[in-house]
């Protein structure tokens, strides 16, 4: 990384333009009528194209400009050791603390509601959390959005019940929690067992090879354990509530979604959504008609999601309200082929096979292109997602050594995905799943097209006709709207849904009684169905496909990529005196939440105009920064010859 590289702006007025505290500092240094005011949009242009060769070095304490300019590793002082080398668990919690009270004095989070002792798993951005945040997203638009001409969507957070319902989580969604029986504070049951069996291995090194094995097989099966099995698991073990040592209670499910009511009655149930994927997917049949009824094509949204967590803790990692940025990208289940396949497939990076979890093995370095090629990846558009996560979180600042992928074992998969991976950051708490890239089949546009009765589909039209038995169901508008006027459509649409099975019960009833009763989901009701409302035959020409599409998901948890950003990007260095060590954010320039500093070296009117009138243009060009009208001796440390 070039960090003293130097715009190519006209120098006739400056002595020197060196990057410190921001990527450019800006120092008026003579006359100030001679500097031309189209510096800003020369700078704009500068930046647009080189600013992120820079690293955005942010002191928090007083000290020179000079020393703010060292990068880690060659700073005055000792860089903080990266939480990955933290030789203990001593070593990585005394990081954590610098980084988190370091972010926390600095405004960039803090607890919500903190007058009022707040709320465990809250947290309120301050100005320059949100700063980065929004670079973050930004850089998430146009990296993912942008590039790929995807349909972007807003949807509301508060979801009716019957949408969860179909999704699964109204019944699924769930932890098993236990209870302290004296105290009544409840825990993650899964959580108390993983980090008794982790800290049992850390702190006991001399156990026998079988006692090593258990412990390691009981952390690998966690997610396959029954309530009676890890209840029976927790009582072998001996473990007590952490704070009180107290007995605690079987595990028990608990669902995570907020629930509310809707409108005044309390009779319409809804939630705080756990996800922004299922607006994305109600909507699919209004998306696919404004693509042209053509697929590949890719949905997204940013919004916020809810989850009540049982014991939030580890600060922004596990929150009960985050911001996700999900894409949905929906495709022929028969051709999961990618056009741009070829521009990731060089791409080599630490992945984490199955394979190499099973066989307690570790992350090896693979060329994406063979790791699709040989099956390892489960198909080209999973890969390409893959690769373009790897290359989103690495511009951003994320090590390329401290993120890796892995591949969920089969316990970890949903009975219906195709394949799944995780990239997963490397911090303090160890390694942090903070994108999740699944292949999760045709099963969230089915489940909704069963329960609403709206078929959610996509089709093929071929060239040819081809001979093909198959059922048909063609309803007759006309009659439909006679008989249900403005419910035409639902009818139709319901209709359109039926299932195979369905269709053949419909025509086994029409044909014996001229009609049939039929429950239309979307109204809430039975109808009846007459001969003349809609024929079902058998055809042996087919000139299309009807399939439901499968769907390729980027799941993003930004508040845990921009945490392991920080950690990643935080080091110390030494301050004035000897024993002074000051903390340090070397942000890359796409995130960091100052650009640029202004500074007029003499404290004069003219050139605190001057600085006025750049500041105005840096502004209308879009460039964050900040100006320094005290004319302190900053000049002396950073124009030289």
């Amino acid at each position: 990384m070039e960090r003293n590289w130097t715009p190519p702006l006209t120098r006739t007025n400056f002595r020197k333009i060196q990057p410190c505290t921001s990527p450019i500092e800006i120092s008026l240094c003579s006359s100030p009528h001679a500097l031309s005011l189209s510096l800003a949009s020369t700078l704009h242009r500068s930046c647009k194209t080189s600013l992120s060769r820079f690293k955005t070095l942010i002191p928090f304490s007083l000290s020179t400009m000079a020393a703010a300019n060292q990068p880690p590793g060659s700073a005055p002082g000792a860089p903080a050791a990266p939480a990955g080398n933290a030789a203990t668990a001593a070593g990585r919690e005394a990081f954590r603390q610098s980084v988190v009270n370091t972010l926390e004095r600095r405004l960039f989070y803090i607890p919500s509601f903190k007058i009022y002792r707040g709320v465990a798993g809250l947290y309120d951005y301050g100005p320059p959390g949100c700063a980065v945040k929004s670079n973050v997203l930004a850089f998430w638009r146009q990296h993912f959005v942008l590039e790929e001409g995807m349909l972007e969507v807003d949807c509301p957070c508060v979801t009716p019940e019957v949408v969860l319902k179909a999704s699964g989580h109204v019944d699924k969604f769930t932890d098993l929690m236990v209870k302290d029986e004296k105290t009544g504070t409840c825990y993650r049951a899964d959580h108390l067992l993983k980090d008794f069996c982790k800290e049992k291995l850390e702190k006991e090194p001399n156990l026998a090879p079988e006692k090593v094995a258990e412990l390691n097989h009981d952390i690998a099966t966690l997610d396959d354990m029954s309530a009676e099995q890890l209840g029976a698991k927790i009582k072998e073990y001996g473990i007590t509530a952490p704070e009180t040592k107290n007995q605690l209670s079987d595990p028990y499910p608990f669902n995570l979604m907020f629930q509310t009511s809707i409108g005044p009655t309390g009779l319409s149930t809804g939630y705080m959504r756990p996800e922004t994927a299922q607006g994305i997917f109600v909507n699919f049949k209004d998306l696919y008609y404004y693509n042209g009824n053509k697929l590949p094509f890719a949905a997204a949204q940013i919004g916020q999601a809810f989850r009540n967590e049982i014991s939030p803790r580890q600060g922004l990692l596990r929150v009960r309200e985050f911001t996700l940025a999900e894409i949905e990208h929906f495709v022929d289940p028969e051709d999961k082929s990618h056009p741009k396949f070829s521009d990731v497939a060089d791409l080599k990076f630490l992945m984490f096979p199955r394979e190499e979890q099973l066989t307690s093995k570790s992350s090896m370095t693979l060329r994406l292109g063979d790791a699709v090629a040989n099956g390892t990846i489960n198909n080209e558009t999973l890969g390409y997602f893959i690769g373009r996560v790897y290359l989103f979180l690495t511009r951003l600042g994320i090590e390329k050594d401290r993120l890796r992928f892995r591949q969920h074992l089969p316990n970890e998969m949903a009975h219906y995905a195709a394949d799944c991976w995780d990239a997963e950051i490397e911090c303090s708490y160890g390694w942090i799943e903070c994108v999740g890239i699944a292949d999760r089949s045709a099963y969230d546009l089915k489940a909704h097209t069963e329960k609403s009765g709206v078929a959610l589909v996509a089709a093929e039209k071929f060239a040819e006709p081809r001979e093909v038995e198959k059922l048909v169901i063609t309803p007759s508008k006309k009659d439909l709207g006679l008989a249900f006027k403005g419910n035409q459509k639902m009818v139709l649409e319901a209709l359109e849904a039926m299932s195979e099975a369905e269709a053949l019960e419909m025509k086994s009833k029409l044909e014996s009684n001229g009609e049939a009763e039929f429950q239309v989901c979307t109204l809430n009701k039975t109808v009846t169905i007459t001969n003349k409302m809609v024929s079902i035959n058998k055809e042996k020409k087919e000139h299309q496909r009807v399939f439901t599409p499968s769907v390729i998901e980027p799941s993003f948890g930004i508040g845990r990529i921009i945490y392991c950003l920080y950690e990643h990007c935080f080091y110390t260095r030494a301050g004035k005196t000897e024993d002074e060590q000051l903390n340090v954010f070397g942000f890359p320039t796409l995130v960091a939440p100052i650009k640029c500093t202004v500074f007029p070296l003499v404290k004069n009117e003219q050139f605190d105009t001057v600085a006025r009138d750049i500041s105005k243009e840096l502004t209308l060009s879009g460039i964050s920064h900040i100006i320094d009208v005290t004319g302190t001796s900053i000049g002396k440390e950073v124009c030289t010859d």
